[in-house]
């Protein structure tokens, strides 16, 4: 199979509508912030032939396959093994202050779900690895068999929104006394038992929420979205576009609050006159969050619960010294 079959860029040519008022003039610098296979990119550079993309990823495997998908775009596309966090590092390692658009696809990708060595599916049994990068960090089996018991309650509480995590943690503290956890088809059948029956016979996999959970943990999915969208929208030129696709609810509700503040003018309600130093420094693209098409759900499942958010610069504010990181 080869690189283009394997992966269905989700909600294609809506996101690359939303860019291509900031992508159509010469020059323009995409960043795609989460590159995966590379399907957007391709489509971006397929579209816009003066277009130049910076990808990023975390993930070294995903980054030789979108060098293989893009080789007929080499000249215009810089691939990076980085996490979209590190923004602003790319940015002056490429020897720019700002860009024109920057595209976050987050989560887990298909690619890394049909991977059965990676260890993210609760379908098949596997390594407990869940790392999107695997040259560094913990791994899942680390957080089940090391963790206390009170930090594994509150990051399936917290980021699996697991009402039974209190059961779930108690049979995994029991058995990792006697066998430390490697594989996940111990941890699925651990966790369908210690569900209450009626709840097991509605809402998918028992095992789905732990496994985010775990997922999140792992990778420091949230703490580094919360970095990675203010310094995307500082790294962004003044008309510059960022969309944002999200799968669950935990991302999506940070992308809506950074997006909200920043395109609410910072003055008290009564105010009659805004000053210009406190207008909004984004406006927001999309009423709400967007979902796919019932008919793009038929042709790629995986995007059933994908919520895309997207927003252009409309003011540059000058930095101020905060953790923005990105050069003035």
């Amino acid at each position: 199979m080869n690189t283009s079959q394997r992966h269905v860029p989700v909600l294609r040519d809506r996101v690359l509508a939303l860019l291509a008022p900031a992508l159509s003039h010469p020059e323009a610098v995409l960043i795609d912030a989460t590159m995966g296979h590379g399907g957007h990119a391709e489509q971006a550079l397929q579209d816009f032939p003066q277009l130049r993309v910076i990808g990023l990823d975390r993930d070294t495997n995903a980054l030789e396959l979108s060098r293989i998908r893009l080789a007929p775009f080499a000249e215009r596309v810089v691939l990076v093994h980085a996490v979209y966090d590190q923004i602003p590092q790319v940015l002056v390692e490429q020897g720019l202050t700002s860009v024109d658009g920057i595209l976050f696809d987050l989560g887990v990708s298909s690619m890394q779900l049909d991977d059965v060595d990676r260890g993210f599916s609760y379908s098949v049994d596997a390594e407990l690895d869940m790392r999107m990068d695997q040259t560094q960090g913990f791994t899942a089996a680390h957080v089940l068999n090391t963790y206390e018991p009170g930090q594994l309650v509150r990051i399936l509480r917290a980021y699996g929104e697991e009402k039974f995590a209190e059961r779930i943690v108690e049979r995994i503290v029991r058995e990792r006394k006697d066998q430390p956890f490697t594989h996940s088809a111990r941890l699925v059948d651990l966790i369908r038992s210690a569900i209450p029956a009626a709840a097991r016979r509605t809402g998918g996999n028992p095992a789905k929420r732990t496994f985010q959970a775990l997922r999140i943990e792992v990778n420091s999915e949230l703490e580094v979205l919360e970095r990675a969208i203010p310094r995307a929208i500082d790294a962004l030129r003044v008309h510059g576009r960022i969309v944002v696709m999200s799968y669950q609810s935990l991302e999506d509700r940070i992308v809506k609050r950074i997006f909200l503040k920043a395109s609410t003018a910072n003055v008290p309600h009564d105010m009659p006159v805004i000053p210009e130093d406190a207008l909004p420094e984004l406006r927001v693209l999309t009423r709400g969050s967007e979902k796919v098409s019932e008919t793009e759900i038929e042709e790629n499942p995986r995007a059933a619960s994908v919520r895309l958010r997207a927003a252009e610069r409309i003011r540059q504010v000058h930095s101020t010294g905060s953790d923005s990181g990105v050069a003035a």
